[in-house]
């Protein structure tokens, strides 16, 4: 029998790890896991955290998972397990203040500095041997963008808009077609890794009665 849910202090805490900054895609997944972990008896703890460090810590076992990432993360970190079940669909765009260019992949932002979080790993892995300004939060990103530091800022469609509106900045417009667009996933620390069938088993529940439909639709920009 699972735990009385009357009080989240009487739960197990499942401390989650995730970037720095208020992102709507972040709220998102929080909710989702906060959900299914509820199902399961359990409370959800999000900690916030500059760049790598967040990731470091859901490996090391310093935190007991990460939020939300794209598929393919063990690879590099070894300890985290994914939950195969996406959490929300994560799709990556430019930002410009004034330059204008045709979009054509990643390797037609080589003439411009980009902007982005550092952490962003597809934004990473995709602008290596690029000038690129990482930065600590989505909000320094813009900021670098505002006052001509950089050209060009990279980032998740929903999160660029809400800082944008956020700052009241003017002239940022948003270039198509994205850059990318994948699914994203909650892993667990390999310590508890026991969960994920069960995990699965919910998150596929809420699929099933559109409760991950009904949170994107409230908290994702359109």
């Amino acid at each position: 029998m699972l735990p009385a849910l009357g009080s989240a202090q009487t739960l197990p805490v499942m401390t989650l790890s995730t970037l720095d900054g208020n992102d709507p895609a972040a709220t998102v997944a929080e909710l989702v896991l906060r959900e299914a972990y509820r199902r399961l008896g359990r409370a959800v703890k999000v900690q916030r955290l500059p760049g790598e460090r967040a990731l470091m810590y859901a490996n090391a076992g310093r935190t007991d998972g990460e939020l939300y990432r794209k598929l393919g993360l063990e690879r590099q970190y070894p300890n985290l397990v994914i939950v195969p079940v996406p959490l929300l669909t994560f799709e990556l765009v430019i930002f410009s203040r004034g330059t204008s260019f045709t979009v054509n992949g990643w390797e037609s932002l080589r003439p411009f500095t980009l902007g982005f979080v550092r952490g962003n790993k597809i934004a990473e892995e995709n602008t290596r041997d690029m000038r690129v300004e990482p930065v600590p939060n989505l909000e320094l990103a813009f900021n670098k963008l505002v006052m001509g530091r950089t050209d060009l800022v990279l980032s998740h469609r929903a999160s660029g808009m809400a800082v944008v509106r956020r700052l009241k900045l003017e002239g940022i417009t948003m270039l198509e077609p994205p850059l990318a667009s994948f699914p994203a996933y909650h892993y667990v620390n390999i310590k508890h890794a026991a969960l994920v069938p069960e995990l699965t088993r919910v998150l596929r529940q809420m699929q099933a009665d559109r409760t991950i439909e009904r949170i994107q639709a409230r908290h994702t920009t359109q």
